[in-house]
Protein backbone atom coordinates (compact mmCIF):
# COMPACT_ATOMS: atom_id res chain seq x y z
CA UNK A 1 0.00 0.00 0.00
CA UNK A 2 1.31 3.15 -0.63
CA UNK A 3 2.56 5.67 2.49
CA UNK A 4 1.45 8.99 3.23
CA UNK A 5 1.90 11.64 6.24
CA UNK A 6 -1.19 11.62 8.60
CA UNK A 7 -1.47 12.95 12.05
CA UNK A 8 -3.87 12.02 14.67
CA UNK A 9 -3.92 14.82 17.20
CA UNK A 10 -3.24 18.18 17.14
CA UNK A 11 0.44 19.53 18.18
CA UNK A 12 4.10 20.32 16.60
CA UNK A 13 5.94 17.98 13.44
CA UNK A 14 6.11 15.44 16.51
CA UNK A 15 2.51 14.09 15.53
CA UNK A 16 3.31 13.56 12.09
CA UNK A 17 3.68 9.92 11.41
CA UNK A 18 4.10 7.91 8.18
CA UNK A 19 1.56 5.04 7.67
CA UNK A 20 0.55 3.11 4.66
CA UNK A 21 -2.84 4.53 3.47
CA UNK A 22 -5.79 3.42 1.22
CA UNK A 23 -5.90 6.09 -1.58
CA UNK A 24 -9.10 6.74 -2.90
CA UNK A 25 -10.47 6.08 -6.80
CA UNK A 26 -10.86 9.79 -8.34
CA UNK A 27 -14.37 10.55 -8.51
CA UNK A 28 -16.36 12.92 -10.97
CA UNK A 29 -14.04 15.67 -11.44
CA UNK A 30 -11.07 14.51 -9.64
CA UNK A 31 -7.65 13.64 -11.24
CA UNK A 32 -4.86 10.95 -9.54
CA UNK A 33 -1.74 11.52 -9.27
CA UNK A 34 1.97 9.78 -8.85
CA UNK A 35 3.52 12.24 -6.30
CA UNK A 36 7.44 13.28 -7.23
CA UNK A 37 7.40 16.33 -5.12
CA UNK A 38 5.57 18.77 -2.50
CA UNK A 39 6.37 22.10 -1.18
CA UNK A 40 5.53 23.30 2.70
CA UNK A 41 3.64 25.77 3.43
CA UNK A 42 2.73 27.65 6.80
CA UNK A 43 -0.38 26.90 6.19
CA UNK A 44 -0.18 22.96 6.74
CA UNK A 45 2.07 23.91 10.10
CA UNK A 46 -1.05 26.18 11.19
CA UNK A 47 -2.94 23.46 9.98
CA UNK A 48 -1.41 20.52 12.32
CA UNK A 49 -1.37 22.92 15.13
CA UNK A 50 -4.96 23.59 15.54
CA UNK A 51 -4.64 27.12 13.96
CA UNK A 52 -6.10 27.13 10.44
CA UNK A 53 -9.55 28.32 9.24
CA UNK A 54 -9.98 24.76 8.15
CA UNK A 55 -10.30 21.92 11.08
CA UNK A 56 -8.37 18.69 10.85
CA UNK A 57 -10.90 15.29 10.66
CA UNK A 58 -8.71 12.95 12.45
CA UNK A 59 -6.88 10.86 11.25
CA UNK A 60 -6.04 13.52 8.96
CA UNK A 61 -3.80 13.67 6.06
CA UNK A 62 -1.80 17.07 4.75
CA UNK A 63 -0.53 18.81 2.13
CA UNK A 64 -1.20 21.41 -0.35
CA UNK A 65 1.40 21.76 -3.15
CA UNK A 66 1.72 18.73 -4.59
CA UNK A 67 3.90 18.00 -8.47
CA UNK A 68 2.80 14.42 -9.71
CA UNK A 69 2.29 12.98 -12.87
CA UNK A 70 -1.57 12.17 -13.51
CA UNK A 71 -2.35 8.50 -13.42
CA UNK A 72 -6.47 8.81 -13.72
CA UNK A 73 -8.74 10.53 -14.21
CA UNK A 74 -12.45 10.68 -12.45
CA UNK A 75 -15.94 11.39 -14.21
CA UNK A 76 -16.06 14.50 -16.71
CA UNK A 77 -12.29 15.34 -16.58
CA UNK A 78 -9.97 15.41 -20.13
CA UNK A 79 -8.20 12.14 -20.47
CA UNK A 80 -5.79 14.01 -21.90
CA UNK A 81 -4.28 14.91 -18.66
CA UNK A 82 -3.13 11.28 -18.22
CA UNK A 83 0.66 10.99 -18.23
CA UNK A 84 0.94 14.79 -17.64
CA UNK A 85 2.68 16.41 -14.91
CA UNK A 86 1.16 18.86 -12.99
CA UNK A 87 0.89 20.99 -10.11
CA UNK A 88 -1.70 21.33 -7.94
CA UNK A 89 -2.68 24.99 -6.72
CA UNK A 90 -3.70 25.06 -2.77
CA UNK A 91 -6.74 26.04 -1.88
CA UNK A 92 -8.65 23.14 -1.60
CA UNK A 93 -9.51 20.99 1.51
CA UNK A 94 -6.52 19.19 3.14
CA UNK A 95 -9.44 17.23 4.76
CA UNK A 96 -10.75 15.41 1.24
CA UNK A 97 -7.72 15.98 -0.87
CA UNK A 98 -3.98 15.47 1.02
CA UNK A 99 -1.15 15.70 -1.00
CA UNK A 100 1.95 14.25 1.43
CA UNK A 101 2.26 10.90 0.27
CA UNK A 102 3.16 8.97 -2.86
CA UNK A 103 -0.33 8.84 -4.46
CA UNK A 104 -2.67 11.80 -4.43
CA UNK A 105 -6.15 12.24 -5.43
CA UNK A 106 -6.78 16.46 -5.86
CA UNK A 107 -9.16 18.23 -8.34
CA UNK A 108 -9.31 18.49 -12.11
CA UNK A 109 -9.73 22.45 -11.74
CA UNK A 110 -6.79 22.94 -9.48
CA UNK A 111 -4.29 21.56 -11.15
CA UNK A 112 -1.96 23.45 -14.26
CA UNK A 113 0.83 21.97 -16.07
CA UNK A 114 4.67 23.43 -15.99
CA UNK A 115 6.83 24.59 -17.80
CA UNK A 116 9.12 21.62 -19.38
CA UNK A 117 12.55 23.86 -18.32
CA UNK A 118 11.51 23.23 -14.61
CA UNK A 119 11.94 20.47 -12.65
CA UNK A 120 9.45 18.66 -10.41
CA UNK A 121 11.64 20.32 -7.17
CA UNK A 122 11.40 23.64 -8.84
CA UNK A 123 7.45 23.05 -9.78
CA UNK A 124 6.66 22.30 -5.81
CA UNK A 125 7.53 26.08 -5.63
CA UNK A 126 4.95 27.49 -7.72
CA UNK A 127 1.49 27.42 -7.34
CA UNK A 128 1.24 28.76 -4.00
CA UNK A 129 3.60 31.65 -3.73
CA UNK A 130 2.93 33.37 -7.09
CA UNK A 131 -0.96 32.82 -7.74
CA UNK A 132 -0.80 34.37 -3.39
CA UNK A 133 2.08 37.23 -4.45
CA UNK A 134 -0.65 37.99 -8.09
CA UNK A 135 -3.54 38.44 -6.43
CA UNK A 136 -3.12 41.02 -3.70
CA UNK A 137 -0.44 43.01 -6.38
CA UNK A 138 -1.79 42.40 -9.99
CA UNK A 139 -5.60 41.73 -9.44
CA UNK A 140 -6.25 43.68 -6.28
CA UNK A 141 -3.92 46.13 -5.92
CA UNK A 142 -2.99 46.69 -10.19
CA UNK A 143 0.64 47.80 -9.08
CA UNK A 144 2.21 49.03 -11.79
CA UNK A 145 5.10 51.18 -12.82
CA UNK A 146 5.39 54.31 -10.55
CA UNK A 147 4.47 52.29 -7.33
CA UNK A 148 6.52 51.44 -4.24
CA UNK A 149 5.26 48.55 -3.17
CA UNK A 150 6.33 47.10 0.41
CA UNK A 151 7.19 43.45 1.02
CA UNK A 152 7.27 41.81 4.66
CA UNK A 153 8.77 38.52 5.50
CA UNK A 154 10.67 39.03 2.07
CA UNK A 155 12.74 36.01 2.42
CA UNK A 156 9.91 33.20 2.50
CA UNK A 157 8.67 31.77 -0.49
CA UNK A 158 5.56 33.85 -0.94
CA UNK A 159 8.17 37.08 -0.09
CA UNK A 160 10.12 36.11 -3.03
CA UNK A 161 7.86 35.33 -5.56
CA UNK A 162 6.10 38.94 -4.45
CA UNK A 163 9.57 40.42 -5.75
CA UNK A 164 9.28 39.20 -9.05
CA UNK A 165 6.16 39.93 -9.70
CA UNK A 166 6.77 43.68 -8.58
CA UNK A 167 9.75 43.85 -11.09
CA UNK A 168 7.64 42.04 -13.33
CA UNK A 169 4.89 45.18 -13.16
CA UNK A 170 7.51 47.74 -13.66
CA UNK A 171 7.23 48.76 -10.02
CA UNK A 172 9.61 48.96 -7.47
CA UNK A 173 10.07 46.89 -4.51
CA UNK A 174 11.14 47.36 -0.73
CA UNK A 175 11.76 44.16 1.12
CA UNK A 176 11.83 43.53 4.88
CA UNK A 177 14.24 41.10 7.13
CA UNK A 178 14.43 40.86 10.64
CA UNK A 179 18.41 41.32 10.22
CA UNK A 180 20.96 42.23 7.96
CA UNK A 181 21.93 38.11 7.68
CA UNK A 182 19.62 37.99 4.80
CA UNK A 183 19.54 41.17 2.94
CA UNK A 184 22.40 40.37 0.25
CA UNK A 185 20.29 37.53 -1.02
CA UNK A 186 17.53 39.58 -1.48
CA UNK A 187 19.23 42.10 -3.29
CA UNK A 188 20.91 39.33 -5.68
CA UNK A 189 17.38 37.83 -5.92
CA UNK A 190 16.32 41.14 -7.61
CA UNK A 191 14.66 43.20 -4.74
CA UNK A 192 15.08 47.17 -5.28
CA UNK A 193 15.72 47.62 -1.59
CA UNK A 194 16.09 45.65 1.60
CA UNK A 195 15.35 47.33 5.20
CA UNK A 196 16.40 45.28 8.04
CA UNK A 197 13.68 45.81 10.68
CA UNK A 198 15.69 45.08 14.11
CA UNK A 199 18.38 47.25 12.75
CA UNK A 200 16.51 49.89 10.97
CA UNK A 201 13.74 52.53 11.38
CA UNK A 202 10.84 51.22 8.61
CA UNK A 203 9.14 53.96 8.38
CA UNK A 204 12.10 56.25 8.39
CA UNK A 205 14.13 54.15 5.76
CA UNK A 206 10.69 53.72 3.60
CA UNK A 207 10.21 57.83 3.42
CA UNK A 208 14.35 58.08 2.69
CA UNK A 209 13.90 55.93 -0.34
CA UNK A 210 10.90 56.80 -1.64
CA UNK A 211 12.15 60.64 -1.14
CA UNK A 212 8.59 61.10 0.96
CA UNK A 213 6.30 59.61 -0.85
CA UNK A 214 6.06 56.48 1.14
CA UNK A 215 5.02 53.09 -0.35
CA UNK A 216 1.54 52.82 -2.35
CA UNK A 217 0.94 49.04 -1.27
CA UNK A 218 2.05 47.08 1.69
CA UNK A 219 1.55 42.91 1.22
CA UNK A 220 2.43 42.04 4.57
CA UNK A 221 2.29 38.36 6.08
CA UNK A 222 3.14 39.30 10.30
CA UNK A 223 -0.05 41.64 11.29
CA UNK A 224 -0.07 41.94 14.66
CA UNK A 225 0.43 45.43 16.45
CA UNK A 226 3.30 44.93 12.94
CA UNK A 227 0.65 47.34 11.14
CA UNK A 228 0.87 49.83 13.30
CA UNK A 229 4.93 50.23 12.10
CA UNK A 230 3.67 49.36 8.48
CA UNK A 231 0.77 51.91 8.43
CA UNK A 232 3.70 54.51 9.08
CA UNK A 233 5.27 53.85 6.16
CA UNK A 234 2.61 53.82 3.72
CA UNK A 235 1.93 56.66 1.52
CA UNK A 236 -2.06 58.43 2.18
CA UNK A 237 -4.99 56.38 0.77
CA UNK A 238 -2.36 53.39 0.28
CA UNK A 239 -3.45 49.84 0.96
CA UNK A 240 -2.17 46.98 3.68
CA UNK A 241 -2.88 44.02 1.94
CA UNK A 242 -2.57 41.21 5.00
CA UNK A 243 -2.22 38.06 3.94
CA UNK A 244 -0.69 35.65 7.26
CA UNK A 245 -0.84 35.81 10.45
CA UNK A 246 2.71 35.32 11.63
CA UNK A 247 2.32 37.65 14.71
CA UNK A 248 -0.46 35.53 16.22
CA UNK A 249 -1.34 38.83 18.11
CA UNK A 250 -4.65 40.39 17.10
CA UNK A 251 -5.09 42.47 14.27
CA UNK A 252 -6.61 46.09 15.13
CA UNK A 253 -6.71 49.01 12.75
CA UNK A 254 -4.43 51.41 14.02
CA UNK A 255 -4.90 55.36 14.51
CA UNK A 256 -1.70 55.64 12.12
CA UNK A 257 -3.78 54.42 9.07
CA UNK A 258 -6.64 56.14 10.27
CA UNK A 259 -5.17 59.68 9.86
CA UNK A 260 -3.94 58.64 6.75
CA UNK A 261 -7.28 56.92 5.48
CA UNK A 262 -5.04 53.86 4.84
CA UNK A 263 -7.25 50.73 4.25
CA UNK A 264 -6.45 47.54 5.77
CA UNK A 265 -8.00 44.53 3.51
CA UNK A 266 -7.58 40.73 4.72
CA UNK A 267 -6.12 38.91 1.37
CA UNK A 268 -6.87 34.73 0.82
CA UNK A 269 -5.99 33.19 -2.07
CA UNK A 270 -8.89 31.48 -2.39
CA UNK A 271 -10.67 34.80 -3.71
CA UNK A 272 -8.72 33.98 -7.26
CA UNK A 273 -11.10 30.65 -7.80
CA UNK A 274 -13.79 32.46 -9.52
CA UNK A 275 -13.42 31.57 -13.34
CA UNK A 276 -13.21 35.49 -14.22
CA UNK A 277 -9.98 35.51 -11.65
CA UNK A 278 -8.46 32.00 -11.72
CA UNK A 279 -7.72 31.23 -15.41
CA UNK A 280 -6.04 35.13 -16.08
CA UNK A 281 -3.72 34.40 -12.72
CA UNK A 282 -2.87 30.59 -14.56
CA UNK A 283 -1.72 32.10 -17.50
CA UNK A 284 0.08 35.03 -16.13
CA UNK A 285 2.09 32.53 -13.85
CA UNK A 286 2.72 30.21 -16.71
CA UNK A 287 3.82 32.81 -18.67
CA UNK A 288 6.45 34.50 -16.56
CA UNK A 289 7.50 30.71 -15.65
CA UNK A 290 7.74 29.74 -19.25
CA UNK A 291 9.50 33.46 -20.70
CA UNK A 292 12.13 32.76 -17.08
CA UNK A 293 11.20 36.05 -15.58
CA UNK A 294 9.36 33.98 -12.91
CA UNK A 295 12.43 31.15 -11.19
CA UNK A 296 11.01 29.16 -8.28
CA UNK A 297 13.96 29.50 -5.65
CA UNK A 298 14.43 26.58 -3.50
CA UNK A 299 16.13 26.79 -0.22
CA UNK A 300 16.48 22.70 0.80
CA UNK A 301 14.83 19.37 0.24
CA UNK A 302 13.73 16.80 2.22
CA UNK A 303 13.69 12.84 1.70
CA UNK A 304 9.70 12.08 2.58
CA UNK A 305 10.90 9.53 5.52
CA UNK A 306 12.08 13.31 7.08
CA UNK A 307 8.68 14.80 6.46
CA UNK A 308 8.54 15.76 10.42
CA UNK A 309 12.32 17.08 10.03
CA UNK A 310 11.33 19.23 7.04
CA UNK A 311 8.32 21.08 8.77
CA UNK A 312 11.10 21.42 11.91
CA UNK A 313 13.64 23.31 9.87
CA UNK A 314 10.15 24.85 7.68
CA UNK A 315 9.09 25.81 11.43
CA UNK A 316 12.71 27.48 12.25
CA UNK A 317 11.99 30.22 10.27
CA UNK A 318 16.23 29.89 8.73
CA UNK A 319 14.94 29.42 4.92
CA UNK A 320 15.23 31.47 2.13
CA UNK A 321 12.30 30.13 -0.53
CA UNK A 322 10.91 27.26 -0.36
CA UNK A 323 11.53 23.50 1.42
CA UNK A 324 10.66 20.49 -0.58
CA UNK A 325 10.16 16.99 0.13
CA UNK A 326 10.96 14.74 -2.53
CA UNK A 327 9.95 11.27 -3.24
Amino acid sequence: MPKAVRFHKLGGPEVLQIEEVQVRRPEAGDVAIDVEAVGLNRAESMYYHGNYSMQPEFPSGLGYEAVGIVTAVGEGVDSSLIGKRIGTIPGYSMNRYPVLGEKAVVPAYDVAELPLSLSSVEGAAVWMQYPTAYGALVEFAKVGPGDTVLLTAASSSVGLAAIQVVKAQGAISIATTRTSAKKQLLLDFGADNVIATQEEDLPARVSEITDGKLARVAFDAIGGSYIDTLAQAVAPEGTIYLYGLLSEEANNYPTSAFFKSISLTGYMMHQLKTTERFDPMKRYVYEHLANGSFKPHVDRTFPFEQAADAYRYLESNQQVGKVVITF
